[in-house]
C-alpha cells in the first residue's frame, strides 16, 4: 500500500509504468484518483494538477485517449466534489446541534452566508488551489450551500479544472524542458492560483477595517 501511495505522489515517474502494464485499466487508476482526492477529506496529498498535466502528456503520445480521459476525470471531479459535499451537509448539522463548548455556532452562520454570497467563487477557485479543493466542498456541505448553486459551480470548475490543464499537457508536456521542470511549474502555477486569493482577502480585510 506504501508502495503504491508512493507511486501515486510521483506519477509523472510512474504514469508510463502505468500505462505499459495496466493498459486501458490505466483510466480507471486515473479516475480513482482524482475521485479520491476530491471526494475524501482524508486524502487531500493525492496528486491532482500534475496528474492532469501528465496525463495530458501521455495523450499527445497516443498512449491514452486524450477526449475520452478528459471526460471521465471531469466525472471523476464532479462526483467525489459531490461526495465530499454530501459528507459534509450529513455531518455538519449534526455536529453543530450538539451542545459543545468548543463548537462556535456563530462561526457555522458565518460560514453559511459567506458560501451564499461567495461559494461559487470559492468552489470554481479551489479546483486550482491542492488540499484546499478537497476541503471546499465538505465545508459547503457544512455550510449548508444549496445543492443547485453548488453543483452548478461543481461542474464548471471541474470543467475549466480539467481541460484548462489537460490540454496544458497536451501541448507543452512533451518538451524536455518542461519536463525536466515539471516540479517547479506546478509550484508556479500553485502560486498563480493562490496570490490572488490571498490578495483579495488582504484586500477585504483592510477595507473592512477602515470601514
Amino acid at each position: 500500500m506504501l508502495e503504491f501511495f508512493n507511486m501515486v505522489l510521483h506519477i509523472d515517474k510512474t504514469l508510463g509504468v502505468w500505462v505499459a502494464q495496466y493498459g486501458v485499466w490505466v483510466y480507471l487508476v486515473l479516475f480513482l484518483i482524482v475521485f479520491a482526492e476530491t471526494g475524501l477529506v482524508v486524502l487531500p496529498f493525492l496528486p491532482g494538477d500534475s496528474l492532469l498535466f501528465i496525463a495530458g502528456a501521455f495523450g499527445a503520445t497516443g498512449h491514452i485517449d486524450p477526449i475520452l480521459m478528459s471526460i471521465l476525470l471531469i466525472i471523476a471531479a464532479v462526483t467525489g466534489n459531490t461526495l465530499n459535499y454530501a459528507i459534509g451537509r450529513y455531518i455538519g448539522p449534526r455536529v453543530f446541534s450538539m451542545n459543545l463548548r468548543f463548537l462556535d455556532r456563530g462561526a457555522l452562520m458565518r460560514t453559511h452566508a459567506f458560501y451564499e454570497k461567495h461559494g461559487g467563487k470559492t468552489i470554481v477557485m479551489s479546483r486550482f488551489i491542492p488540499v484546499v479543493r478537497t476541503f471546499a466542498p465538505f465545508v459547503a456541505g457544512v455550510a449548508d450551500m444549496s445543492l443547485a448553486r453548488f453543483q452548478l459551480f461543481n461542474i464548471l470548475g471541474a470543467l475549466i479544472w480539467v481541460i484548462s490543464l489537460v490540454a496544458a499537457g497536451y501541448f507543452f508536456g512533451n518538451i524536455p524542458l518542461v519536463r525536466e521542470h515539471l516540479n517547479t511549474i506546478v509550484l508556479l502555477g500553485l502560486a498563480a492560483a493562490i496570490v490572488p486569493v490571498v490578495g483579495a482577502a488582504v484586500i477585504k480585510l483592510v477595507r473592512s477595517r477602515r470601514a
